[in-house]
């Protein structure tokens, strides 16, 4: 079967269209708090990623293109989280979808640090599976126990579990290379739709005051960057109805 992006949409058509591009993860499984937040506001059109070990970024986002034109959605704003930011940016320098604002969440430009990125990439090259899986669905389990009052939550996270696998990991850890060779500076300082961004106070994979910084001195469209108490790296599921209220009032205004 050919590699291709699947589309889950929320909404009716009339709502302002919120395209939600995930994580390093590559689906919609820890979006569904989020989800929740913003029924009957926007059009939230969710994508997965295959697990495709050969896409360069260009690649990704000619394929959201070609997705989202297939169901005839030619504009909207864009969610671009963590891993996805380099997505929204490739998606920018094409120039080919109506973008009409950019929301990072956890993301970034350049990574403050590629050179940490490079040996978390290798390290899942030479993790054995039975050795990183308990680790890898860990990280699910303990969102699960979290959300243990939610079951919508639960559900989505048991899906997060499901769906790790020996092939999701090497997908992830090619994602993992192009954020490591990806630098997307000059799209960022030449941007000219509004860029907002959100991140979680405890964010050790990417750290969030290097991100701030930089597109505050050189992203001249930057309008607003947000740092969430009580949320990490994973700020659209821990922290859900502060991050709905944002992305509301950043598309309101």
């Amino acid at each position: 079967m050919p590699e291709a992006i699947e589309l889950r949409i929320e909404g009716d058509a009339s709502r302002p269209v919120l395209i939600y591009l995930p994580g390093v993860h590559g689906d919609w499984t820890l979006i569904g708090k989020l989800s929740r937040c913003l029924r009957d506001r926007v059009r939230l059109v969710v994508v997965t990623y295959p697990r495709t070990l050969t896409w360069s970024l260009e690649d990704y986002a000619a394929a959201v293109e070609a997705a989202l034109v297939a169901v005839d959605i030619r504009q909207g704003w864009l969610l671009g989280e963590s891993f996805s930011s380099q997505v929204v940016w490739a998606l920018l320098g094409r120039a080919r979808f109506g973008v009409i604002g950019i929301i990072l969440a956890g993301g970034f430009v350049r990574h403050p640090m590629p050179w940490a990125v490079r040996p978390v990439s290798l390290l899942c090259r030479w993790s054995v599976w039975w050795l990183f899986a308990p680790v890898y669905r860990g990280y699910g389990r303990l969102f699960r126990w979290k959300e243990r009052s939610d079951p919508a939550a639960r559900s989505g996270l048991d899906a997060f579990i499901f769906r790790r696998t020996p092939l999701d990991l090497r997908a992830l850890r090619h994602r993992l290379d192009l954020i490591a060779g990806n630098d997307p500076r000059a799209v960022a300082r030449r941007v000219t739709v509004p860029v907002f961004g959100l991140t979680g106070l405890v964010d050790p994979i990417v750290p969030w005051p290097f991100v701030r910084r930089w597109l505050r001195r050189n992203c001249p469209a930057l309008r607003d960057y947000r740092v969430i108490p009580g949320a990490d790296h994973n700020v659209l599921n821990m922290a859900a109805p502060a991050a709905a209220r944002l992305i509301l009032g950043w598309m309101q205004a």
